[in-house]
């Protein structure tokens, strides 16, 4: 028996501010589009933008469900929105904003697992990192600079062939 560790490492920016200006407006704009998130059961707002290639934003937000396996996370509603008006486009990178109602100092929410899955596929389809950045309310900024770092022992195509 071995016993193995996985280290992993991302960059923690104090503010908005700190971030290159492609950053600063996917943070605003997945802050925007948390306006349209429907959470009545949770109450745990999420928003998120991605940014293409072509400098193009999809945004999308959470979408609940009283039966909760129906829901849809805002991270893959602004992937398939970018997948489904701009197919051809790599994503460049993507944004996850967080606000639970209840709980107003919550930290940040990283992506869910079936999230990252989704965007490592995005990941794998152009052959290209995309670049991740999550804000919660105190306005810290997390950033990954690829899906990877998120979900290291990934599925993917190559497991498929």
């Amino acid at each position: 028996m071995e016993n193995l560790s996985y280290n992993n490492s991302f960059i923690l920016y104090d503010s908005i501010s700190e971030l290159p200006s492609y950053g600063q407006n996917l943070i605003k704009a997945a802050w925007e589009a948390l306006d349209s998130a429907y959470a009545p059961y949770s109450h745990f707002l999420v928003g998120s933008a991605v940014l293409l290639t072509n400098d193009a934003l999809f945004k999308g937000s959470n979408q609940e469900n009283a039966s909760y396996p129906l829901c849809m996370c805002a991270e893959r509603v602004a992937l398939y929105n970018a997948g489904t008006y701009d197919g051809l486009t790599p994503v460049r990178a993507l944004s996850v904003v967080s606000k639970n109602l209840r709980k107003p100092n919550a930290e940040i929410a990283s992506p869910c697992g079936a999230c990252r899955q989704v965007i490592l596929e995005y990941e794998n389809r152009f052959d290209q990192d995309i670049e991740i950045f999550i804000s919660g309310l105190p306005g810290q900024v997390h950033y990954f600079p690829s899906a990877k770092h998120l979900l290291p022992f990934s599925f993917s195509k190559e497991n498929l062939l």
